[in-house]
């Protein structure tokens, strides 16, 4: 017992003194001790609690050195949305800034928390009673995915924090980076170990964070700094400046060049400080951020769509450089979006060597008036995608090229279409061009779609690259054992995605029409097309032309019922416009595409698809709005059932609106609801309302 209790004490001091020598040479860069002397110590506590396994705790630095891998990353939906920022590039975006924050406040000066905007990838910290219990990517701002295993490897981070009130419950956000000499430091490892190096920090950091095998995550050098707090928590100070301030006391690493700006002039001087700093910090940074100071002024301030009004982003321009376009030529992405991309004499820009250069769009290639030949300015877009930013007209030789967009697609050769309204042109062969499989997999397997969980990027690619899978007909015959032998793929995982594609074979028409990509048409367009038709085989024996004809009669019928004040009778496939109905029609006259369609349906492995039953008739159609989370039905089946029953629902509420239905978390749609004096209702009042109606 004396023995177990010295290792007792002994862990316990050693687990102490290495996280103090942490925070020293990760958070104040004053190491005590040599790398030696701490992998002795280091060492020492390893070995103590491999004797001892019941010395190990969750706050232990050895947990910092990996866990086994995982299958895949569980969804973590953030207690309050982790939101992007309204950005700024010049004086006068400031100016209005300020300008609408001092009319909404009634003051005539405000004070800023003003910041560096570090360039990594952010995240969230949950802490419980002061231990790290949960880490979390920013997602989409609402769900993000848990890479706690990942971020415990991240030595700046604390792993437990002092006893207090305001650690009981605590999320802290910020951002993990990779610091210039240290992204030096792993590319010249990666070099001698004859792996390919990495384009940026910003990259490195966010694909060494994503690793499924922590063990990696372990071996970069991740940093982590702290920039506020979710829900601010109980006795916290009443400024953000002294939030900072705090989240620094318990340990946290925060940005040193963040201070405290008096007006608009205050935060214009400091963008021109860092500006001249920005070269000389020990990590990158796009801009600089500005934050209304007191907390109840943010409070009042709010959000407007997804971004808060009391918060701005002031980006700096991005390094731009001189050389000479060589040729133009396509690149088709996942999508089916063609992109010219300008091949260039190689320039140093940003830090690394650019040797091509996206030129967006047609319009944007026609406006920039981009030629074979031309001498180009290129800066890097965020300081990460190369761009053409203009031509230096008075340097264009003679015999320089026009460059046209292909009427074919460069890598299947099927016709690419640009409908009305769009920038983008894109390939039609999208079931089967090479280019798009990843894509199309994808997009065939969402959950608006075919719904296969388990279909993420890292298997799409493996099961394209492995020429398993060239079309999305080819899931219905893949094997359990099959998708075992691939990395990271347990038999259960492979196990768990086979029989979710099984699930996937009962579906709607709406769902198989919208999961095969056609372009312009989206969950609405695909559920219109389902509802005229209500079969497969009737929307792929259509007679398009003949269509298009009964749609515009039926159009002027209609605006002879208007004048004679009679009721308007029913357009066919209304709300689809001809340019979608000719993108449709192109889509399913391509051979490949029905071949695709053909093995998709096929009766003996293929998908089933029920009859579309037509919507009853209502009474009166009404219109609803969706806000917040319900207890037992998600977004779209709760639209589902409010469309079958022929009511509408709308994506933002007016005085149009006839009922809000309202869960969890729900936003400024339930107060603009109240505004308005809109009958809200929950799920059950949503069932009994439409069962009334």
């Amino acid at each position: 017992m004396a023995v177990a209790a010295a290792a007792r004490e002994r862990a316990a001091k050693l687990r102490r003194e290495l996280e103090r020598h942490n925070r020293l040479y990760y958070v104040e860069d004053a190491p005590e001790i040599t790398d030696a002397e701490y992998d002795r110590l280091f060492a020492e506590l390893q070995r103590l609690e491999t004797e001892h396994p019941e010395l190990a705790t969750p706050d232990s630095p050895t947990q910092r050195i990996g866990a086994p891998p995982l299958e895949s990353f569980p969804e973590v939906r953030h207690r309050t949305p982790m939101l992007s920022l309204a950005n700024a590039f010049d004086e006068d975006a400031v100016h209005a800034f300020d300008r609408r924050a001092r009319e909404a406040l009634g003051v005539e000066t405000i004070d800023y928390c003003v910041e560096p905007k570090f360039d990594g990838l952010a995240v969230s910290l949950s802490y419980r009673d002061g231990l790290l219990v949960q880490g979390a990517t920013r997602g989409d701002g609402t769900r993000g995915e848990d890479v706690t295993p990942n971020l415990r490897t991240v030595r700046s981070i604390p792993l437990r924090l002092p006893q207090a009130p305001d650690t009981r419950d605590l999320e802290v956000r910020g951002e993990v980076l990779i610091t210039r000499r240290e992204f030096a430091a792993l590319n010249e490892r990666q070099r001698a170990a004859g792996e390919k190096e990495f384009v940026n920090a910003r990259n490195a950091a966010a694909g060494s964070l994503r690793q499924l095998d922590s063990r990696v995550t372990a071996l970069r050098p991740l940093r982590f700094f702290a920039y506020g707090v979710g829900e601010v928590p109980t006795g916290a100070p009443p400024t953000h400046a002294k939030v900072l301030e705090r989240l620094a006391a318990l340990g946290f690493p925060v940005a040193e060049e963040r201070g405290v700006a008096h007006g608009v002039e205050g935060l214009l001087a400091y963008y021109v400080c860092i500006g001249a700093k920005r070269d000389k910090l020990p990590y990158a940074i796009d801009g600089v951020v500005y934050k209304v100071d007191r907390l109840d002024w943010q409070e009042r301030l709010g959000y407007v769509a997804r971004a808060p009004r009391f918060a701005l982003a002031h980006k700096y321009p991005a390094e731009e450089q001189e050389t000479e376009v060589l040729d133009i030529d396509v690149q088709v992405g996942r999508t089916g979006v063609l992109t010219p991309v300008a091949r260039l004499k190689p320039v140093f820009v940003g830090g690394v060597t650019v040797t091509n250069a996206t030129l967006h769009n047609e319009d944007d290639l026609r406006r920039k008036d981009v030629r074979v030949g031309d001498t180009v300015i290129v800066r890097r877009a965020g300081d990460v995608i190369p761009e053409v930013v203009a031509v230096q007209r008075e340097k264009r030789p003679a015999g320089t090229r026009e460059f046209h967009m292909p009427t074919r697609c460069p890598v299947c050769h099927s016709p690419v279409i640009r409908l009305p309204g769009e920038a983008a042109t894109r390939c039609t062969g999208g079931l089967y061009c090479p280019a798009q499989r990843i894509g199309a997999l994808l997009h065939f397997k969402d959950r608006r779609a075919m719904d296969i969980e388990g279909l993420g990027d890292k298997l799409a690619e493996q099961l394209v690259d492995s020429e398993l899978v060239e079309n999305p007909a080819d899931l219905y015959a893949l094997e359990a054992d099959q998708l075992a032998a691939l990395a990271r793929m347990g038999d259960k995982s492979a196990r768990n995605v086979i029989d979710s594609i099984a699930r996937s074979r009962d579906t709607t028409l709406a769902r198989f029409v919208f999961a095969l990509g056609i372009p312009g048409v989206g969950e609405e367009v695909a559920k219109i097309l389902a509802r005229h038709f209500r079969a497969l085989d009737a929307l792929l024996e259509a007679d398009w032309q003949a269509l298009a004809a009964e749609k515009e009669a039926a159009r002027k019928d209609n605006a002879k019922r208007k004048r004679r004040g009679e009721a308007q009778a029913p357009v066919p496939l209304e709300g689809i416009g001809p340019e979608i109905m000719d993108s449709v029609r192109q889509f399913l006259s391509e051979r490949h595409n029905r071949r695709v369609i053909e093995r998709l349906v096929d009766a003996r492995t293929g998908v089933r698809i029920a009859a579309e039953v037509a919507p009853a008739p209502a009474r009166a159609a009404k219109t609803f709005v969706l806000t917040g989370t319900l207890p037992h039905m998600t977004r779209d089946e709760a639209k589902s059932l409010i469309e079958s029953k022929g009511h509408k629902v709308a994506g933002s509420v007016s005085r149009n609106t006839d009922y809000v239905v309202a869960g969890e978390e729900a936003g400024s749609k339930l107060e603009r609801a109240r505004e308005l004096g809109v009958t809200i209702l929950d799920e059950r009042g949503l069932k009994d309302t439409l069962d009334r109606l």
